[in-house]
């Protein structure tokens, strides 16, 4: 149980040195936009090619966790908003060692993904642009997404509204070319019945369970919008509409998708891996200019995701210090933003992109086995959390719980046995054993370093 000097120190209901720029609409799309993230456009070819039409079924098992997760981080984000999210709630719920690990993971984790973000871009527009170098385009899209994060938060936020509307846009009309396919009523095409779907488990159960954790660490990046929230015109209100709607928008745009190309493409075809499966089903139907175009909207949404992960990476490590476990000088606030915590977290983002080319096959390649299961940390830290605050609201202040998780507590304990089920199923996957326990010992140091500041405070 935390001590009394945690109580002293309780994460504040709302970050009041923090500007609040974000508008409504700036939240809904961030939260609608935010579920198509570029895990789901790069990443989904090698599960499709492993699991086969099954990774409908892996995207669907996977999805379901996920929406207890939201349900979960929504009913505290709405009780308690914090820029600090799950971080935040960790401290308050088991004590101020969680909360610094959990809060610290999560950064690394952002500000790495933003120069893999940056890599995957910068790959793109070279190709583009063949003799231009991708440490250069990386550069120059870490300058301009730093400066707009250093403005003002309505600048993060216009430029995610644009990106989210250009993907929700981008994806909807995916999907529905892809159904019209299917149907046998778009102009031009055979529609292909369910012939690619009849081998549907092609590399048997070790398939299905290597698509299950691919699609599992697709969904990352979803707990952004919680962030945001902090910094909304209505955190409540915010919260509690992102939550809401979390089922149906992973369903649709995740699910759905997924159904849809593993209808229209063969599951071993080559260019799914090679070309991405959205590029390949577009491809398949012979739209002139649409595979260029879909590389289009991944660009959008790489860069959609560097710009969010820089604006959560500095929030997490603002609230950090805010609640004394980092450093002073990220804690500086001017004109309503934590310019130094967004300076730093860009720096360690371009950092990671050096070390790809310096370092490739040692720190580099230590670094992403290091954050390769970190959001599952962060998902257990959500669980345990949200175990013992709902406790602690319904006898204080039941008037908060705007968002409730479902049948709690037995829906919270079976979301952190699926938790568990994936780190087993980790465990025995030699590639994903490596990031297991290289999580672990990063989680570990960081819990050991949280709890000895803990205990010394205690003392002073």
């Amino acid at each position: 149980m935390p001590s009394s000097t945690t109580t002293e120190t309780q994460p504040s209901t709302a970050d009041v040195s923090l500007s609040h720029g974000l508008k409504q609409r700036h939240l809904s799309m961030i939260a609608l936009g935010g579920v198509i993230g570029a895990g789901l456009f790069v990443g989904s070819g090698a599960g499709i090619a492993a699991a086969g039409p099954s990774i409908v079924v892996a995207y669907a098992l996977s999805g379901l966790l996920v929406m207890l997760v939201m349900r979960m981080l929504g009913e505290m984000s709405a009780a308690y908003p914090s820029s600090g999210s799950f971080s935040a709630h960790a401290e308050r719920a088991i004590g101020p060692w969680a909360g610094f690990t959990a809060g610290w993971a999560f950064w690394v984790l952002l500000c790495t993904a933003v120069g893999l973000e940056g890599i995957g871009a910068a790959k793109i527009v070279s190709g583009w642009l063949p003799g231009t170098p991708e440490w250069a385009w990386v550069a120059l899209f870490m300058v301009v997404f730093c400066g707009t994060n250093l403005a003002a938060v309505k600048n993060f936020g216009e430029f995610e509204f644009w990106f989210a509307a250009l993907k929700v846009g981008a994806i909807t009309l995916f999907l529905a070319l892809g159904v019209l396919a299917i149907l046998g009523i778009l102009p031009g095409t055979d529609s292909p019945g369910a012939s690619h779907l009849t081998d549907f488990l092609p590399n048997g159960g070790e398939g299905l369970v290597i698509g299950l954790l691919a699609s599992v660490f697709a969904y990352g990046g979803l707990e952004t919008v919680t962030i945001a929230a902090a910094e909304s015109e209505n955190p409540v209100k915010g919260v509690a509409s992102a939550v809401r709607t979390a089922m149906w928008r992973i369903a649709l745009f995740y699910v759905g998708s997924m159904a849809v190309i593993v209808t229209l493409v063969p599951w071993d075809s080559k260019e799914v891996v090679e070309k991405g499966p959205y590029v390949a089903a577009l491809d398949e139907l012979g739209i002139p200019g649409a595979g260029q175009l879909m590389n289009v909207v991944v660009l959008v949404a790489l860069l959609s995701a560097m710009n969010a992960n820089i604006y959560g990476a500095s929030r997490i490590a603002y609230s950090l210090v805010e609640r004394g476990q980092g450093p002073k000088v990220l804690g500086r606030v001017s004109g309503g933003v934590p310019r130094i915590a967004v300076l730093a977290s860009s720096v360690f983002g371009f950092l990671c992109v050096l070390l790809s080319y310096w370092r490739p096959n040692d720190v580099f390649s230590w670094l992403l086995n290091m954050i390769g299961a970190v959001i599952l940390v962060v998902w257990i830290f959500i669980a345990v959390s949200q175990l013992r605050l709902r406790r602690r609201l319904e006898r204080e202040t039941p008037e908060k719980l705007v968002v409730r998780m479902w049948a709690f507590p037995w829906l919270t304990w079976v979301a952190l046995a699926g938790m568990a089920a994936v780190f087993v199923l980790m465990a025995r996957q030699p590639d994903t054993r490596v990031q297991l326990y290289s999580t672990g010992g990063m989680t570990l140091v960081l819990a050991a370093v949280g709890y000895a500041w803990q205990k010394a405070r205690a003392r002073q």
